[in-house]
């Protein structure tokens, strides 16, 4: 597969995260490993890799802070790189020209947090006219309590996600059928 129409987005894979009370070095992880895989790849693939980082006035996302820099122990040499202040990538972040200047028409979605900056990326984009692959092993999120007090675990946030952007936003996909341009297969 050519990489020239295609890139693969590290969305706020920082440290930013690992210092909220929620982090979880178990769930982090799996998907580091993922994330890693899905990065190496695609530079072995010649397709590009763009870092964006969420700033904003409150540590540990304040630039002050020294927290917003690539997640320890990810490798990432990006071909560009982008600062956000809010959940879409493509929202002021200058990201869209980028794209756009460049000729990009796929997007491979991956990062921090899975329901939030990844999952509203992926939507935007959508809406913008891009093929999406939303590379869920490679996102991250952690459980979260709902408004009548059940705690949904960061497995099955993942799994709500991939069902809600499947087939409407983009196409579901492991990290190796990210890179081989393959859908994942519905399930049974």
């Amino acid at each position: 597969m050519s990489g020239h129409d295609t890139v693969l987005l590290v969305i706020d894979a920082q440290e930013s995260f690992r210092q909220r009370d929620y982090w979880d070095e178990n769930l982090a992880s799996a998907y580091i490993d993922r994330q890693q895989a899905l990065i190496d790849g695609a530079e072995a693939d010649g397709i590009p890799v763009i870092q964006i980082f969420h700033v904003d006035e409150n540590a540990p996302f304040s630039e002050a802070s020294g927290f917003v820099r690539t997640l320890a122990p990810l490798r990432i040499a990006p071909k560009a790189t982008f600062r956000k202040n809010r959940h879409s990538a493509l929202v002021g972040s200058g990201l869209d020209v980028w794209l756009t200047e460049n000729g990009v028409r796929r997007l491979l979605v991956s990062g921090i947090r899975t329901e939030q900056c990844c999952e509203t990326t992926t939507r935007h984009a959508s809406d913008l006219g891009y093929q999406v692959d939303y590379v869920g092993e490679a996102t991250l999120t952690f459980p979260m309590t709902d408004a009548t007090g059940r705690t949904w675990s960061a497995r099955e946030i993942r799994d709500r996600t991939e069902l809600v952007l499947s087939g409407r936003f983009a196409r579901i996909a492991t990290v190796e059928q990210a890179l081989a341009g393959r859908e994942k297969p519905l399930a049974a």
